[in-house]
């Protein structure tokens, strides 16, 4: 599903216009995106929750050349499925 699929689905399960749903959609993700900018931590119940984890400097190799290379630390977002989520996936997947 991409996210206009996505608007889709929200409009008509909210029984919205799509320019609405769209609106919606993205303050969401942008609200997101700005606490995860932050450092804050997203949960949302039953669903899951968003956070920033640090990734450690490591050495990598340049596959091109096979030659060792330094890779710096750096923020990645992260995510973790709620329980409800992993139990709906679970029951699609078995059904």
């Amino acid at each position: 599903m991409n996210k206009a699929q996505l608007v889709d689905a929200v409009a008509e399960a909210a029984d919205l216009p799509k320019n609405i749903a769209t609106k919606a959609l993205d303050a969401m993700l942008d609200n997101i995106t700005k606490a995860l900018s932050a450092g804050d931590i997203v949960a949302l119940m039953g669903f899951g929750t968003f956070s920033v984890k640090e990734r450690a400097a490591r050495t990598g190799r340049n596959p091109k050349t096979g030659e060792p290379i330094n890779i710096e630390a750096t923020k990645v977002p992260g995510f973790k499925a709620g329980k409800a989520l992993k139990d709906a996936v679970n029951e699609e997947v078995t059904s």
